[in-house]
């Protein structure tokens, strides 16, 4: 579990990207993209050893890409969890949400960085 510090950092960036994604149009994919983040932003608090992280969100052609770097090796893993395991499953849950909407994740051949893509929907791509 992050320090209470970290986790009121982890709340202002959704609030950003909720932000960001509402003045872009991309009202659709808030719920997604702030459970995604918060995800990735959480694992990356809780296993990277730094405090210094970041969280990108780009459009490029029919996807948005969320990206959060935290600079240090080490390869993101979704783990196998058992039905009584209270932690464990958040990036079984990004996988699952990428792929619904059509999109994957992965983590930068340094480890440095993790991803999302979404599908942005048909009618709100530019």
């Amino acid at each position: 579990m992050p320090r209470p510090r970290d986790a009121a950092r982890v709340g202002v960036l959704r609030r950003i990207a909720a932000a960001k994604l509402k003045h872009r149009g991309l009202d659709a994919l808030i719920g997604d993209v702030l459970l995604i983040s918060s995800e990735l932003l959480t694992n990356a608090l809780l296993h990277s050893g730094t405090t210094e992280i970041t969280l990108n969100l780009a459009v490029r052609g029919e996807c948005l890409r969320i990206t959060v770097v935290d600079g240090m090796p080490g390869r993101a893993e979704r783990r196998k969890v058992d039905d009584e395991a209270e932690t464990g499953r958040g990036l079984g849950l990004v996988e699952v949400l990428a792929e619904q909407s059509g999109g994957t994740w992965g983590t930068s051949e340094d480890g440095a960085a993790t991803w999302c893509s979404l599908r942005v929907p048909a009618g709100q791509r530019e």
